[in-house]
């Protein structure tokens, strides 16, 4: 029988961006935007505070766009704060990489595996879902959701009893499959 288990974002992630004020790296994004129209172009940020100080610093999302080419909708939400939309902006390759950031997710994500029942089975079949690309390794995720060390799942793989087609000692953000054999 396949399992499911999803990994879910909890929170925003931490944004990855040396402050101007302080030495601080790492920035908490609150789903606040800013949009300022000059005739007929707008710009638009996402905001984003200091974890260490509460400077502020500005993620642009878009700048000198026609207000024709927005979406309405795309819009609306930015005026409404739409917290989803922040998040499905922070993982944009296109604004990522405009405002050369990167995201940290440590503590930021959580593994649901659908209660411990499949614990106690010779042969487990997991299909590991994930509703954001959150970068994790896949061993981890392994000895999180089957109460196992680390060791023991390094142990596992070099034995062939925990097999899977992605590597499991890499980082992963996207869907995969693996079977453990005990």
């Amino acid at each position: 029988m396949l399992n499911n288990w999803f990994v879910m974002p909890t929170c925003l992630p931490l944004v990855i961006r040396r402050c101007h004020a302080c030495p601080s790296e790492r920035f908490r994004p609150n789903g606040k935007f800013r949009v300022n129209a000059n005739h007929k172009l707008l710009d638009a940020w996402l905001l984003a505070l200091c974890a260490a100080c509460g400077a502020t610093t500005k993620l642009t999302v878009f700048e000198r766009t026609h207000v024709r080419s927005v979406r309405p909708d795309l819009l609306n939400r930015m005026h409404d704060n739409d917290p989803l939309l922040a998040a499905e902006l922070l993982q944009d390759g296109v604004v990522r990489h405009r405002n050369r950031i990167a995201l940290d997710w440590n503590g930021c994500w959580r593994l649901d595996t659908g209660g411990p029942d499949h614990l106690d089975r010779e042969v487990i079949d997991v299909a590991v879902r994930f509703a954001a690309r959150i970068p994790v390794r896949p061993a981890r995720l392994v000895a999180e959701g089957c109460g196992l060390s680390r060791g023991e799942v390094g142990r596992l793989v070099t034995e062939g009893k925990l097999v899977s087609a992605v590597r499991l000692s890499g980082r992963v953000s996207g869907d995969f499959t693996f079977t453990l054999k005990r």
